[in-house]
This record gives C-alpha cells, structure tokens and sequence, in this order.
C-alpha cells in the first residue's frame, strides 16, 4: 500500500500537471475548429464561384453585370437574361444540387459498410433507377415527373437490395470486396437489360440523355420538386452522421456504445437510396461522384468525423459537378459532351488506384 505521504505527493504532482496538459489541449482544439471553419468557407466560396462561372460561361459569354441583373432583377423582355434565367440557372442549380446529393449517398454508403469502393454508381443502385426509367418509357410514356421520381426510388431499392443479397449469400457473409463485386454484377445485369428494353421499344434516342447523364434538361418545374426533398434529405442525412462515424470504427466499438447497428444501417441505406433514386430521375446515372468525393473530404479533414465529412462531401460534390458541367459545355461548343464523361476522367482512375490497394481482400 502508498502511504499516505506518496499519495500526498501524486496528487500534488497530477494538479500541477492538469493545467499544462489543458494549456495545450486547448489551443490544439482551437487551431483544428478554426482549420474546419476555413476549410468549410473555402469550398463555400468555391462553390459560389463554380456556379457564377457556369452561369457566366457558355456558347455566348456574359458580362458580371447582365447575371447579377438577370438574377436579382429578371427582364423576361431581354435575351440575355431569358438565357441565363431559363437555361443556365436551373442547370447549375440542379448539377450543384444532385451533386452534393450523390456525394453524400456515397459518404453514407462509404461509412455504413467500411467500403472504400463504395458509390451509388459501383454498387448498382443507380443501374435500378435506370432500368426503372426505361420500363416506364417503354410502358407509359406519359407519366408525369412526380411519379418517375416514386418509381426512380423504387429501382435503386430493389437494385440495392438485390446487391446485398447476392453478398451476403456468399461464403463468409458480406465484405467490402464481395459488395463491390455484387453490385458490379447487378449493375451489368440491369444494364443489360435497360438495353435490351431500349433497342425493342426503339427508345435509344430518349434514353441515351439518361445513360450518359446530364442537368442540361432539368427545368424549373422539375426543380421545385427535386430541390426541396434533397436538401431535406441530406439534412437528414447529417442527423445521421455521429452514428455512421461510430460505424466506421466497427461494429464491436459501436455496440458497445449502444448504437442500434441495424436500425442506423436501414436508415442510411434509405437514405442513400432515396439520393440516388431521385438523382438519377433528374440527371441520369452519372457515377464515381459518390466514390471520389467522400475520400478528398476525409483527406482535408484527417479523420473520419462524418459530422464534418458528410457537410464537406455535399459543398465538394457540388462544386464537383456544376465544374463538370461546365467543362462538358466549353469542351467543344455550342456542342456538349456527356457530363458523365467529364465525371469519369476523374472517377476511373481513383477507382482503380482504390482496387489496386483493396487488392488483398479479394
């Protein structure tokens, strides 16, 4: 046993030592919340930036004047403005905004199966969406957008939990590598098959905007529809985010931290596939967006804190896709490129230096 003069001597000593451990502790938390807040204004400023560009920019260049004009003081009598008003703002607003939408379904998805491959596009949630989309053109064309948006969600569901299944059937139950692979089967089965229905039907020219991906048709109707329940939902999603960080340490640490590890997996999954489902009923099945994105915010943030990763990926993943945009515009004007393909000269690269490090797992 310590006598009680030792004892004596180790609390003094532990006192003396609380207020310098504190003294540093403090200005180490201090410097990191004031990194986060300039690292979150940085890419707010980015954003703003990308979108005024991609207003601005196009087969006819406009002057800072005639946008700030055209968009605070609209003159339906005056070209410029019916271009930028009509045209251009309702495509950078809905790139901006399905952008960040898919870079947090990828987040999410990232977060809840510690996949590193993990995006709506890779995992075949957006082939789903897609294959419901063509069965509806082929079916009933004259549906109305509300109602492809319901249908939307329910191919991503049925395409995500078909992945899962065919993962969790194999030997040694579902790991990242096995639901990498499953949705690359499923994705290649739907697709097929949304082929398949485009050439019987003869609907190769009103799916081909659907398969390459694009904002260029997203009006103003269609956004006050789709605007509103992504931002709900990824506001939701941000609710979402202490728990998925708990995840993402593994479940034995979440367990014991009393996290209900099913019931947050279901809801993150909804969710995710609520993102992917209406994105791709807005802007076709652009991919990798969900897949670079989330791993560029963990690096600028240096952890794996979804309560920052998650509002991180949304402003990056806009400014991801209304930059993508952009250059699909300016590539070869007045002609446009998929923005798929501007998307992919960035996303299959990153995805294959990804698999080249997962290589172990398979």
């Amino acid at each position: 046993m310590q006598s009680k003069d030792s004892m004596d001597k180790h609390t003094a000593s532990t006192e003396r030592n609380a207020p310098k451990v504190a003294f540093i502790a403090r200005p180490v938390l201090r410097a990191g919340r004031i990194r986060q807040a300039l690292l979150f204004t940085a890419s707010a400023v980015l954003l703003a930036l990308a979108m005024f560009a991609a207003i601005s920019l196009g087969a006819k260049d406009l002057t800072i004047s005639t946008v700030w004009s055209a968009v605070f003081h609209y003159d339906r009598s005056l070209t410029t403005h019916q271009i930028i008003h009509e045209l251009r703002l309702p495509r950078v607003l809905g790139a901006a905004v399905i952008g960040a939408a898919l870079a947090v379904a990828g987040s999410l998805i990232q977060g809840i199966t510690r996949n590193p491959l993990g995006d709506t596009g890779v995992l075949g949630i957006n082939a789903g969406a897609m294959f419901v989309v063509a069965v509806s053109f082929a079916f009933f064309p004259d549906l109305p957008y509300g109602t492809l948006i319901v249908l939307s969600f329910l191919g991503a569901l049925m395409s995500t939990l078909l992945v899962f299944g065919l993962g969790a059937s194999a030997p040694g139950g579902l790991t990242p590598m096995r639901l990498t692979v499953s949705g690359a089967v499923t994705a290649a089965l739907l697709g097929s098959m949304t082929s398949g229905i485009a050439i019987y039907f003869d609907l190769s020219q009103d799916l081909a905007y659907w398969y390459a991906g694009g904002v260029a048709g997203i009006k103003w109707s269609q956004l006050e529809i789709l605007a509103p329940i992504l931002l709900i939902v990824i506001a939701w999603s941000m609710g979402l985010a202490r728990s998925i960080s708990l995840i993402s340490m593994g479940d034995e640490v979440a367990l014991n931290l009393g996290l209900n590890l099913r019931r947050i997996r279901l809801l993150g999954l909804l969710t995710v596939v609520v993102l992917a489902g209406l994105s791709v009923s807005a802007a076709g099945a652009i991919g990798f967006v969900g897949l670079v994105v989330p791993h560029i915010a963990r690096k600028l943030i240096i952890g794996v804190d979804y309560r920052q990763i998650v509002p991180l990926s949304a402003l990056l993943g806009a400014v991801l896709l209304v930059l993508a945009d952009l250059g699909a515009r300016m590539a070869n004007p007045p002609e446009e490129l998929a923005i798929g393909i501007m998307v992919s000269f960035i996303g299959v690269p990153f995805f294959l230096f990804l698999a080249r490090k997962e290589r172990r797992e398979l």
